[in-house]
């Protein structure tokens, strides 16, 4: 995959006191928009946050996310805090590389990253949430591949199955659905997983493809 799949929220966290209308999130720390598809223009003109540095430091970051919302079906989603990025989502194209990139109806869940400070507010949660309510989720697959590699072990506190856990509810949350496959980008590791959601209006024959594609290396 072009961009890694990153760090997320941390589960343990007091929803209670967290209340979201019209992509607006009220926390204890104050008002969060979710804002996206965002174009690169808007993206340039805020701050990263600082804990954005899972992939890259912040400022590169933010050019790789001007970058995706530049790319053919290309999507960037972020989280606002005041005029500064504290998390995003992107989604675009598979890896050319990737058996994936074969199918013209697949677009990957690619990065999604909460700075640290935030993640006790559900962040990820609520911009998936909010990613999946627009409408081009419908017109595609949406795939995620998660490398265990990638995982924020160590400011998560969790190990590495309980990650998978943890992230395997959050996709759950907007429907994606673990899917078993034989591309060894995949079963390099058992923690690896992958997860897909299929758009409503994805024609057969486009989910056929798919179906195809999880098990290229089948015996018959």
């Amino acid at each position: 995959m072009s961009i890694a799949f990153g760090a997320n929220h941390n589960d343990k966290s007091e929803s209670a006191t967290i209340k979201i209308e019209h992509g607006i999130l009220q926390t204890p720390r104050g008002v969060v928009h979710l804002e996206g598809p965002c174009n690169s223009d808007y993206i340039a003109r805020l701050t990263m946050d600082a804990g954005l540095k899972i992939f890259r430091p912040p400022s590169r970051q933010q050019e790789a996310l001007m970058l995706i919302s530049n790319l053919p079906e290309g999507k960037v989603f972020i989280a606002r805090f005041q005029d500064t990025i504290i998390g995003y989502v992107t989604f675009h194209y598979p890896d050319e590389y990737s058996r994936w990139s074969k199918h013209p109806y697949i677009l990957e869940l690619g990065a999604v990253e909460v700075s640290p400070e935030w993640r006790k507010d559900r962040i990820a949660h609520f911009l998936l949430k909010e990613a999946f309510q627009n409408g081009f989720v419908e017109n595609h697959i949406i795939i995620t591949i998660e490398f265990c590699w990638h995982w924020d072990l160590k400011n998560s506190g969790l190990s590495m199955m309980d990650y998978q856990r943890m992230l395997t509810r959050l996709f759950s949350a907007v429907g994606l659905q673990k899917r078993a496959t034989d591309d060894p980008d995949i079963t390099e590791h058992p923690a690896n997983v992958m997860m897909a959601r299929i758009g409503k209006n994805v024609p057969k024959e486009a989910i056929m493809r798919f179906e195809e594609l999880t098990f290229l290396n089948r015996r018959i």
